[in-house]
């Protein structure tokens, strides 16, 4: 039911953005449009008179026969004297406007479809308190993504029109803006100064380092999310220019790559505080000393947290303490190396 909610609220959000691209893009026709037909009706109304019968139109009569003109079928006789020239000035004015109208339509229907289009600028455009990706690389796709998942409105901004990224966002919903990032027009374009957060996730840690000082410019309020390679850098320039959050994606992911390279079942690792923690999984095997302990008892015994743990189709994401161990048991805990592999031990066959 949340999740129906949640899909429904979404489509709602669209559509609701595609109504005002639409007003925000044909205001200025639909609005044309608009004075001709009032200008028309007012000017019918005031100083029209029947040429045969005498009589003067009501306002709904002056407004009827001015749309009838537009199609050169007028509803009225043709006038004696200088209004007459209204009976040309009408449709002429009015039918450019439409034709424009239609036409312009149709190229941004036709444009809707794809990913770094007009389509896409406009409906940026309509944004606000959203979320602002530079960079729709490997990193910068992944970010996109997940910040989807979470039901986050995300705009991207990538300069590489041939990245083979661009389709699979496009299709998670997300206009994306073709430029370069550190351009401070293309960060208009992407809606950075209405925007909540911005996450800067392009290879390049001087380029990073330039979109930041634009962001800042733009929107200072802004919550930033930098990636840099070099980790002590990040940490300093995070700190300097007051940015929330700076991540080294290598030093991140080291830490994963050397784990696993001499474990099995980790699945996050990184340092915290100097120290290097892990997220592992563990099966519990029926033969082991685990089955039958108590989950705080583990925890006080060994030093460590366990965070998961999912028994046949329950899940439980906060197990309780007096909650004891099964065989088949998958455990997820938070520990250090030491600790990991004491409660591997823990969970080997006795002999």
């Amino acid at each position: 039911m949340a999740r129906l909610r949640k899909v429904l609220r979404r489509s709602l959000l669209a559509n609701l953005r595609v109504v005002i691209l639409l007003w925000r893009r044909f205001r200025l026709s639909l609005s044309l449009f608009l004075a001709i037909i009032g200008l028309g009706s007012l000017i019918l109304w005031l100083a029209y008179i029947h040429p045969e019968a005498g009589t003067r139109l009501t306002f709904p009569e002056a407004l009827y026969a001015a749309f009838s003109m537009l199609f050169f079928q007028p509803s009225v006789p043709f006038p004696q004297g200088p209004l007459g020239i209204l009976f040309f000035v009408i449709p002429i004015l009015g039918l450019s406007v439409v034709v424009e109208g239609l036409v312009s339509f149709s190229l941004l229907l036709l444009d809707r479809r794809n990913p770094t289009g007009e389509w896409a600028v406009a409906l940026a455009s309509t944004y606000s308190g959203h979320i602002v990706v530079c960079g729709l690389g490997h990193v910068g796709y992944r970010v996109t993504r997940q910040l989807v998942e979470f039901g986050r409105e995300v705009v991207g901004i990538e300069k590489n029109s041939q990245s083979p990224f661009l389709e699979r966002i496009r299709r998670l919903g997300v206009p994306i803006v073709l430029g370069e990032a550190s351009n401070p027009e293309v960060l208009e374009q992407a809606g950075v100064r209405k925007a909540q957060a911005v996450v800067v996730a392009t290879n390049n840690d001087l380029l990073n380092l330039d979109i930041v000082m634009h962001v800042r410019e733009i929107n200072p309020n802004a919550r930033l999310v930098l990636r840099m390679f070099d980790a002590d850098l990040a940490e300093r320039v995070g700190h300097f220019l007051g940015i929330r959050a700076a991540f080294s994606t290598s030093a991140i992911a080291a830490p994963a790559f050397a784990t696993a390279a001499i474990r099995e079942g980790v699945l996050h690792s990184f340092f915290l505080e100097g120290e290097l923690l892990h997220l592992s999984e563990i099966v519990v095997h029926p033969a082991g000393e685990l089955v039958g302990n108590s989950v705080q008892e583990i925890e006080e015994r060994l030093d460590l947290s366990v965070v998961f743990l999912q028994r046949g189709d329950r899940r439980d994401m906060h197990p309780a303490a007096e909650l004891r161990l099964e065989a088949g048991d998958r455990v997820v805990v938070f520990a250090t190396l030491e600790q990991l592999g004491k409660i591997e031990r823990l969970n080997c066959p006795r002999r």
